[in-house]
């Protein structure tokens, strides 16, 4: 679990994650240089948390990476990423478990649900074609459950909210890339795991429930507009280049898609600059936190 500036999701959160049914079962939590008293707080409450704390942001790639270093040094064979701003199943931990021991499956997402309505679905697992610009909502977005997202299914890419990574596949197809930061970093790692035969899965039995996007504002504010906008345009090209037509229609996909959404925000103003500077950066080639 990562955690920056968050420190009442972050109990709220681990207070879930202290009543899971697996075992052997560590955990670890990341503290990406907060100010908020958020180190000194798990401590005193979760004294059976192991804590890796940062003098500064490393974003989400960095942060998890070191965390995950960490539960390898403790003897971690598989790797659950949880946000921080999540709320788990007591049972959610061993179907991820069981399904990333299947032969070639990388990674196991759980089904994650709004936090109201509490059988809203928000991830149910996701296509994902780097070939094209806009990819569409999550599969079952915004829609109750029902049987059609009652059974194990394979997906595009992964959702870093609540994921299982197999530690072979880790091994094999390397860290998440920190340039990224923040947002996106699932998604290229999910190209990486499918170019190279590995399977992604939708576990349903595994149940999170999440308030999402917490730290950066809610979905469709202006710093997930900016990393989302500047890191996809880099992902896709670099999974799936095209000739330049092809290139830059679909850059005009992207960078069309975001300018509506920031557009139809009460911040407009903000998320329209968010646009402008993550298609600056990206042809600038500047990654890593935004300037």
């Amino acid at each position: 679990m990562l955690t920056w500036n968050g420190r009442e999701d972050t109990l709220a959160s681990l207070e879930t994650v202290s009543r899971a049914e697996y075992e052997p079962l560590v955990t670890v939590v990341v503290d990406n240089g907060s100010a908020d008293g958020s180190a000194a707080a798990i401590r005193e409450r979760f004294p059976w948390v192991e804590l890796v704390e940062h003098e500064r942001n490393l974003g989400f790639s960095g942060g998890v990476n070191s965390g995950i270093a960490r539960a390898r040094d403790l003897g971690a064979e598989h790797f659950v990423l949880l946000n921080n701003d999540t709320e788990v199943d007591p049972g959610f931990v061993g179907p991820l478990v069981a399904a990333v021991e299947r032969e070639r499956v990388a990674a196991a997402c759980s089904k994650v649900y709004f936090m109201e309505p509490r059988d809203a679905i928000w991830f149910a697992g996701a296509a994902y074609d780097p070939r094209r610009g806009y990819q569409g909502r999550p599969d079952g977005y915004g829609q109750r459950d029902s049987e059609r997202f009652a059974s194990v299914r394979e997906t595009g890419r992964i959702c870093g909210a609540s994921v299982a990574l197999n530690g072979a596949a880790l091994d094999e197809l390397g860290p998440f890339d920190e340039d990224l930061f923040f947002y996106t970093e699932d998604v290229d790692w999910s190209l990486r795991a499918r170019e190279r035969g590995w399977q992604l899965l939708v576990v349903p039995d595994s149940r999170v429930w999440h308030q999402v996007s917490a730290v950066s504002g809610g979905e469709g504010s202006p710093v997930p507009i900016y990393y989302n906008l500047r890191n996809s345009l880099e992902v896709v090209e670099r999974h799936a280049p095209l000739g330049p037509l092809g290139t830059w229609r679909r850059r005009a996909v992207l960078v069309g898609t975001h300018a509506l959404l920031a557009a139809r925000r009460s911040w407009r103003r903000e998320g329209l600059r968010a646009v402008r500077d993550a298609w600056r950066d990206f042809r600038a080639g500047r990654f890593g936190e935004r300037p």
